[in-house]
């Protein structure tokens, strides 16, 4: 029997993208799931009248990191056998779904608990320009990572990832922002999770896409990475008991 396959998008005020990448996803993935966190411009609307998907919507913005562990406890609670995330702001391609799915399972005796998108693993026609601080503050997070860790990452914060059901009981998220992803990789070598990364193309459509408040300021966002790394650092003795 074919394993089972959800596909997860986190939303938040996407109502200018959400039917057209609904549309587009619609196309390689059976199962949809849209995790509306708190959106107050029209995407709950456009969410209510689409018989194709499910919705858990969050009653206020809880915040990127929330709106992911929503995905992950449906997809456990309804016995999927693999959790396929991609953002809704049209960075991803959703034609890579059934493959990303697919390398979780390809070697029965040994799955993947994690496949991980990177946009700078192969270059492909047409990528974008990313914007420069964002670059870099991925570059120094990718770097820290591998250096703490002994990983051999590219793409610390790509959104597009499988995750193998199972596998899942490895992550306590209680990082609720979009620091999230750093939670993820600590957790994840905590539990010998094997992980691989998978190229996926470079798509920038808003550059000036806000992350919100303090954290649009480069300086400010690399100081809040590296606290939430040292603090999950800190609390791997404590998930150890």
């Amino acid at each position: 029997m074919p394993p089972r396959i959800l596909t997860a998008l986190p939303v938040f005020n996407e109502v200018s993208h959400v039917e057209g990448v609904l549309d587009e996803v619609q196309r390689f993935a059976e199962n949809i799931l849209v995790v509306d966190d708190g959106s107050t411009d029209g995407t709950a609307e456009v969410l209510a009248a689409r018989a194709d998907i499910e919705v858990v919507s969050h009653p206020e913005n809880a915040g990127y990191g929330a709106a992911l562990k929503s995905a992950f406890d449906f997809a456990i609670q309804h016995n999927y056998d693999v959790l396929v995330t991609i953002d809704c702001d049209g960075q991803h391609e959703p034609r890579l779904i059934p493959e990303l799915a697919s390398i979780v399972f390809a070697t029965e005796d040994e799955p993947v608990d994690l496949v991980s998108g990177s946009r700078y693993l192969k270059q492909f026609a047409g990528d974008s320009l990313p914007p420069e601080q964002r670059r870099q503050v991925n570059m120094q997070i990718t770097a820290l990572l591998n250096e703490r860790f002994g990983l051999r990452l590219t793409d610390a914060f790509c959104g597009f990832k499988a995750y193998r059901i199972d596998a899942l009981s490895a992550f306590s998220i209680t990082e609720f922002g979009y620091a999230m992803p750093l939670q993820l990789w600590v957790q994840a070598v905590a539990a010998s999770l094997r992980i691989v990364e998978f190229p996926v193309p470079l798509v920038y459509l808003e550059e000036e896409r806000s992350f919100g408040g303090s954290l649009d300021d480069a300086a400010l966002r690399m100081a809040y990475y590296k606290d939430v790394l040292e603090r999950e650092l800190a609390c791997l003795p404590c998930r150890s008991r």
